[in-house]
């Protein structure tokens, strides 16, 4: 019981004494290392910004036969995470529009796994990025003295290289998707459009320009940590391995036969 003590008192000693030697040296920033960090930081910002912040509707003219020439505007609401099936069509207030209950017409698809798969892994990339740059800056020293932190560093930055790739891929197909859903091809899909006494005419829908933004900095944070690897690997003991035939007076031992 005594030696279990002592242990665990080791161990919050040695922590202790790692988190004292924190101490602000900002010459990693200047660095490869610490100045894509800080890149990748501002990149996975507006990916996650641009996309989980976007808001938009989408218009359709509607006529009937009794009035063909007044057209009602009818519009849908939609924005993140674009669960578009759950968007319903709204008439102006106090307004009816060809005896149609228009509440009880919806978008199609649903695109809500992608959006909250990309917005939640650049929030991620967002806090590692900053609980990198806190140990690139203020625990320096440790981290290159230590041989585990480099490599969980490099494993991480190969798997978000990846997961970028994936997530943004999958997002840019959704988002493909979703203008096709909410642009003209909506007059062919209410079913309300299809009656003979009813005229649909598509009007407009919202720019989605701050979502191809998102997408391109998606693709964008995917070069960066693809490039970033090679940096982190350089602090890796797989860059620089010790050499066992380097005596330790620094001379190296002679080939055989010399």
């Amino acid at each position: 019981m005594a030696s279990n003590l002592y242990l665990v008192r080791q161990r919050i000693s040695g922590v202790s004494q790692r988190m004292s030697a924190f101490q602000i040296n900002l010459n990693p920033l200047k660095e490869p290392l610490g100045f894509i960090k800080v890149l990748e930081w501002i990149a996975s910002i507006f990916a996650f910004a641009t996309c989980g912040g976007f808001k938009g509707k989408t218009e359709i003219q509607v006529s009937c036969s009794t009035l063909p020439s007044n057209k009602t505007n009818i519009t849908a609401a939609f924005g993140y995470p674009f669960r578009l099936n759950q968007a319903s069509f709204q008439s102006p207030p106090n307004v009816n529009v060809c005896n149609i209950d228009w509440k009880s017409h919806v978008l199609i698809g649903d695109y809500s796994s992608s959006a909250q798969f990309f917005v939640t892994f650049a929030v991620f990339v967002f806090l590692y990025c900053i609980a990198a740059l806190l140990l690139y800056i203020g625990y320096t020293n440790i981290y290159r003295d230590s041989r585990k932190l480099p490599m969980i560093d490099f494993i991480v930055t190969l798997i978000a290289t990846f997961l970028w790739l994936v997530s943004s891929s999958a997002w840019a197909k959704a988002l493909t998707d979703i203008k096709i859903a909410t642009g003209p091809s909506i007059v062919q899909e209410l079913a309300p459009c299809s009656h003979t006494d009813v005229k649909c005419f598509f009007g407009s829908v919202t720019s989605m320009g701050s979502l191809n933004v998102s997408v391109i900095f998606g693709f964008l944070n995917m070069i960066l940590w693809g490039g970033n690897a090679w940096f982190v690997y350089k602090e890796t003991s797989l860059h620089s391995p010790s050499n066992p035939s380097v005596s330790h007076t620094g001379s190296a031992s002679p080939p055989a036969g010399m």
